[in-house]
């Protein structure tokens, strides 16, 4: 627990966006100092060209998966943050080709559709236009209305075809752009900038899950049916010891033998590492989720993670309370685990107690520490909502006074984080955590 120090979210999001703004205002004083365009409108396109290459590398940081950020910051915020940073990236983009085409129709008194022709026919800016056209179909089918339609595998392989756009846009700078050789240090500042960025991200996404593997050798030791549709699956490895995992945390699954490699699913810790196993438990809610129950003890795994901030590391209060729906109860009951004896309250939202996963140990948990546990049961629309703000403090009398870690589908999640504003609950002491690959 945390007393009279920064919040770890706090000091990782001064220090991401104070890297953020330097570096802005790096680039924006190497272009000041820079040779301007032709013309004017060439001078304003080449600063939007700039800072659309400035976001792609901001948006590598995003993904990178960085632990040190992951762990204070939390990925679904992260990933949230790159999709809007990846749409003003496409505006910025699209700002950038239209003044370049206006610009040279203006230079050479043509019309943007001849200018439009003629540019196509230059390597570099074909390049340019190449990339801008990948980033606006990723866009596209990124959008809210089509994502939703889209199957997850689908969706993510259209998203790839960014890091060709990533290549092109490179090429593209490297003959067009003047403002990162005009000195020595523009030149080197530019390509440390694009090092850093680049190697964060092989770093975080390739090198690190490929040596965690090699190193632990995952691998299933039993797989426990739940309920008709729960299932829990034990996994063992070489010196789990030394893996960073924290309870609450989840990791991205993928089992090579039962499914496409392709297919990975984000399932969290639903018991406290202990340094010989993990352990994540899944309700049937997709053909990989629901095929657990078949894969074969013995079979290897491949584990990327841990990742997520929702875990102690961002305690502030001595009295916690731990907010679960459905499934949602995994990273709760590896979270009480943690948990000292004292002042804990659980809240478990289910349709009926037969749906209450892995409630028998939630029970021990909360009856070992001394604290409270209440079974929400009944549908949304039975009595008074249970997360309305007059309900919760009816429960919890001293809700402002505590954590609350909140976990469950994303209707039940939102709502209580509405009525947790409504009861001026600090935002510092609120911890939710939205778990997703997209």
């Amino acid at each position: 627990m945390r007393r009279g120090t920064t919040p770890p979210v706090v000091a990782a999001r001064w220090a991401l966006w104070t890297f953020v703004v330097v570096n802005l205002l790096i680039v924006e004083v190497l272009f000041l100092t820079a040779e301007t365009g032709q013309n004017g409108v060439l001078t304003v396109a080449r600063f939007f060209g700039l800072h659309a290459a400035v976001l792609m590398l901001f948006q590598l940081l995003l993904v990178a998966r960085l632990p040190w950020l992951d762990r204070r910051i939390g990925m679904d915020r992260l990933t949230v943050w790159h999709r809007w940073v990846g749409f003003t990236l496409l505006w910025t983009i699209l700002t950038h080709a239209v003044l370049v085409v206006l610009g040279f129709a203006r230079l050479g008194d043509a019309s943007m559709t001849r200018t439009f022709l003629s540019l196509a026919g230059v390597p570099a800016s074909l390049l340019g236009m190449g990339a801008a056209a990948i980033v606006v179909v990723v866009a596209a089918v990124s959008a809210r209305y089509v994502r939703q339609r889209l199957r997850y595998e689908t969706w993510h392989g259209l998203h790839l075809l960014l890091y060709l756009a990533l290549g092109l846009a490179f090429v593209h700078e490297l003959q067009e752009t003047t403002t990162f050789t005009s000195s020595a240090p523009a030149e080197i500042y530019w390509w440390a900038l694009w090092l850093f960025a680049l190697g964060a991200l092989v770093t975080g996404r390739i090198v690190m899950p490929l040596w965690r593997n090699a190193y632990h050798r995952f691998e299933v030791t039993a797989v426990v049916p739940e309920s008709d549709d729960v299932v829990s699956v034990h996994v063992t490895g070489r010196h789990l010891d030394r893996l960073p995992a924290l309870a609450g945390q989840f990791c991205i699954w993928r089992f090579p033998g039962h499914n496409h490699w392709w297919l990975a699913n984000p399932f969290s810790l639903s018991a406290a590492p202990d340094g010989r196993t993990l352990r994540l438990t899944a309700k049937a809610a997709g053909s990989t989720s629901a095929g657990l129950r078949h894969v074969p003890v013995g079979s290897r795994v491949f584990v990327e993670g841990p990742y997520g901030a929702f875990t102690a590391l961002h305690r502030t209060r001595p009295g916690a309370l731990l907010i679960a729906g459905g499934v949602g109860i995994t990273p709760v009951r590896a979270l009480l685990e943690e948990e000292p004896a004292g002042d804990v309250v659980v809240l478990y939202r289910v349709r009926s107690e037969n749906d209450a996963v892995l409630i028998d140990e939630v029970r021990a948990l909360v009856a070992d520490r001394g604290g409270q546990l209440h079974l929400l049961t009944g549908s949304t629309g039975e009595g008074n909502p249970p997360f309305e703000p007059d309900s919760l403090r009816a429960l919890v009398p001293d809700i402002t006074e505590r954590d609350v870690y909140v976990c469950g589908p994303p209707t039940m999640t939102s709502a209580v984080l509405s009525a947790l504003r409504t009861l001026k609950v600090p935002h510092r002491h609120v911890h939710a955590e939205r778990f997703g690959l997209a």
